[in-house]
């Protein structure tokens, strides 16, 4: 445990502003201070959750000066844009990657990834702000996939997506108000999979830069489904055509 652990306020500090990427924080009940402050702040820019504990729960965690505070780091692979067409090229494979567009719940995160690396994409990029956590929950809801799948991390989803359309990538939203059937559409080649949030469904900017709005016909008497199922039945019928 001690070597995926930061502990001191000050020290916490300057890892996430070095950009180190942390799981979730345990603070001491009723810490203050100028420092402490300090550190909420830069929590709350950067959307990372701070659970508070009695001392003796910290003291189990380590024995060191920790001050009150221990941060613990995430193992999860991040990468950046840039570097998902090496690791498809290190395949043999065209590029296929999942864009995450505002899920907040940290359930649905994690039944997504778990369904994307069994589905072979080669990496999911969530925005930073304004999605769920990444964290221990989301890994367990994974069922540990997020310890295989690279992660990229953006601060602007606009932009990402932006950069892989310029660089040669179809882009495929997902949407129950798509023009075309999900298994008419063509996933082959370099796509990027859009996925809208659990409420609003893809954000008016996004749909703008899809190629193609993609949709799952319903039968029944409910309009729409989970998106975590619905991710998994395009991500399947993506990984379908690329076997063909």
């Amino acid at each position: 445990m001690q070597e995926n652990i930061i502990y001191g306020i000050r020290a916490v500090i300057e890892a996430i502003n070095a950009g180190k990427k942390i799981d979730k924080i345990v603070a001491r009940k009723a810490l203050s201070g100028e420092l402490f402050a300090e550190l909420q702040k830069v929590c709350k820019q950067k959307g990372i959750r701070i659970q508070f504990a009695d001392a003796e729960v910290i003291d189990r965690i380590t024995t060191a000066n920790h001050q009150g505070v221990v941060a613990m780091l995430s193992h999860i692979s991040y990468v950046s844009i840039d570097q998902i067409d090496d690791i498809a090229r290190s395949k043999g494979e065209q590029p296929l990657v999942l864009l995450l567009d505002g899920i907040t719940d940290v359930r649905n995160l994690g039944a997504i990834v778990r369904s994307a690396d069994c589905a072979g994409v080669h990496a999911v990029i969530v925005p930073e702000k304004g999605s769920a956590p990444i964290n221990g929950e989301s890994v367990k809801t994974s069922a540990g996939a997020m310890h295989y799948m690279p992660i990229c991390l953006t601060q602007n989803t606009y932009y990402a997506l932006r950069a892989l359309k310029d660089k040669g990538y179809r882009i495929v939203g997902a949407t129950e108000h798509g023009a075309e059937e999900y298994h008419k559409v063509d996933f082959t080649g370099p796509v990027v999979i859009v996925m809208g949030s659990e409420d609003k469904g893809i954000s008016r900017q996004i749909l703008k830069l899809c190629d193609q709005n993609a949709k799952i016909d319903m039968y029944g008497h409910i309009e729409s489904l989970n998106v975590s199922v619905a991710a998994g039945i395009i991500l399947f019928e993506a990984a379908r055509q690329r076997k063909l």
